[in-house]
C-alpha cells in the first residue's frame, strides 16, 4: 500500500471487472480487541493487513482479525513510521478465534494458502520489510505446527523457492489506526481493494479446500 495513490490511479481501468468479485468478500465488521473467555489469539503477517483481515474473518471460528504492527523494535509506531521500513515492524493481524471451532493448525494452513510465502520482504506489488511474511508463536506447540507446515510446503515443491516466512516468538502487538480497521468493508470502492485485495481473497477461497467459510 506504500505507493497506493499512484497504484490506485493505474488500476482504475480495471474497475468494470470487479462487481461480481466484491460480493464474495463481504465480511461483517467487528474490531473488538478484548478476547472473550473462550478465545485464543494468533498473530500473522502476510503483506497488506487489509487482505489478511478478510482472509481470517472469513473462517468459521474466527470472531475478528485486528490490523496492527508487530515484529519490530519501535514502540507505538504509526502507519507512516512503519512505512519507512526503519521500525522493523510488519503489517500484522491479531486473530481472535475459538479453538473449539477452529484449530491453530487450520489458521496456519490458511495463512500459508493466502500468500506466496517464498517472497522476501514483499507480497505482490507491496514491497518493503513491512510486507514480509511472519508466523508468530506463543508456545512451543504452536512453533512445532508452523515448522511442520513449512516442511510440508517445501517438500511438496509447489514453489520453485523455499518458504521465506519468518518464525518468531510473539512479543508485542500494536493496534493500527482506526481508519485501517475493517478497511475493505468500509471502502469496497477503493481501487486497491477492488483490484488487489478482493481478487487475492477469491483466489484464497478457491485454493483453501479445507476451510469452512462463513
Amino acid at each position: 500500500m506504500k505507493s497506493f495513490l499512484l497504484a490506485a490511479f493505474s488500476m482504475l481501468i480495471f474497475i468494470s471487472c470487479i462487481q461480481s468479485q466484491a460480493t464474495d468478500a463481504k465480511i461483517a465488521p467487528v474490531t473488538n480487541t478484548v478476547p472473550q473467555p473462550n478465545e485464543a489469539i494468533a498473530t500473522f503477517s502476510e503483506g497488506c493487513f487489509w487482505h489478511a483481515e478478510i482472509v481470517f474473518q472469513s473462517l468459521v471460528g474466527v470472531r475478528d482479525a485486528v490490523s496492527g504492527y508487530a515484529g519490530g523494535h519501535t514502540k507505538n509506531p504509526s502507519y507512516e513510521d512503519v512505512a519507512t521500513g526503519t521500525t522493523g515492524h510488519a503489517e500484522t493481524v491479531n486473530v481472535y478465534y475459538d479453538p473449539s471451532k477452529i484449530s491453530f493448525q487450520t489458521l496456519v494452513r490458511a495463512f500459508f494458502a493466502s500468500q506466496d510465502p517464498t517472497e522476501i520482504n514483499r507480497q505482490g506489488n507491496d514491497v518493503g520489510t513491512e510486507y514480509r511474511s511472519i508466523a508468530f508463536y506463543r508456545t512451543a506447540g504452536e512453533k512445532k505446527i508452523i515448522d511442520e507446515e513449512i516442511k510440508k510446503i517445501n517438500d511438496s515443491k509447489q514453489y520453485s523457492n523455499k518458504v521465506a516466512t519468518e518464525v518468531v516468538p510473539f512479543t508485542k502487538f500494536y493496534k493500527a489506526e482506526n481508519y485501517h480497521q475493517e478497511y475493505i468493508s468500509h471502502h469496497p470502492e477503493n481501487p486497491y481493494v477492488q483490484n488487489v485485495s478482493i481478487p487475492d481473497f477469491n483466489r484464497f477461497k478457491a485454493r483453501f479446500k479445507e476451510g469452512v467459510f462463513k
